[in-house]
């Protein structure tokens, strides 16, 4: 009852446009959804996101969701993810981009989901991991864990999205290191993130990620940088 009295007085609005959602809609209007720019990195092993790692890493399969562009319904949904405390966003585009993923041969092979960590600092600064949710939700719908602990972040950085692309990457080589059992030998981790933009942060993930004998990498995140 309480709760319905605060949906009368507060009704629930889309994370991408404000509008009041109806009935049948969660987090993201039927419209926002229609509009949204999907990449269909799914149809193509060698997709713009693939090609863009390579020589640099790697990697079984990259893909992004959608398509994230300056002031678009990707930005709002990603902003309001990552700094207003929207989870329930991830774990929509975690359900919606699952069924798209479970027609991906090679990632059928993996055998733990692994989330690009933020620095224990960030993380109480925010409150919370914007992929966490994602994660959570991949995993619940392709019936794969999620391994929170093998990759970590050594290095504290202020947010990325306040930097040029040579910001980006400066310092970053030595931000993240794995910590691993021999029972995680010669397995296949899908590494995910928010948003691919030059990659250099999945790159330095994937590369600790490897120091692990016998990993192979498949990388999956929301949006990718339009360029």
């Amino acid at each position: 009852m309480f709760k319905s009295l605060i949906q009368l007085f507060f009704p629930p609005s889309c994370a991408g446009c404000t509008t009041i959602l109806i009935d049948n809609e969660n987090v993201i209007c039927t419209k926002c959804r229609h509009e949204i720019p999907l990449t269909q990195h799914h149809l193509d092993p060698e997709n713009e996101a693939f090609k863009k790692f390579y020589g640099r890493i790697p990697v079984e399969h990259v893909s992004a969701l959608f398509y994230f562009h300056k002031k678009g319904i990707v930005q709002e949904l990603i902003h309001n993810l990552k700094y207003r405390g929207q989870e329930a966003i991830g774990a929509i585009l975690g359900e919606w981009y699952a069924e798209e993923l479970k027609k991906i041969p090679v990632l059928s092979t993996v055998d733990a989901i692994v989330p690009v960590p933020l620095h224990p600092r960030k993380l109480r600064e925010r409150g919370y991991n914007q992929v966490t949710e994602f994660g959570n939700a991949l995993a619940k719908s392709l019936h794969i864990p999620v391994n929170n602990t093998i990759l970590f972040r050594q290095v504290y950085s202020k947010t990325q999205s306040q930097k040029n692309r040579l910001g980006r990457t400066e310092g970053i080589d030595a931000a993240f290191d794995v910590s691993f059992t021999e029972s995680e030998h010669n397995q296949h981790f899908l590494l995910i993130d928010d948003v691919i933009t030059t990659g250099a942060t999945l790159e330095v993930c994937a590369k600790s990620l490897l120091k692990i004998p016998g990993t192979k990498i498949s990388i999956v995140c929301m949006a990718m940088a339009d360029s």
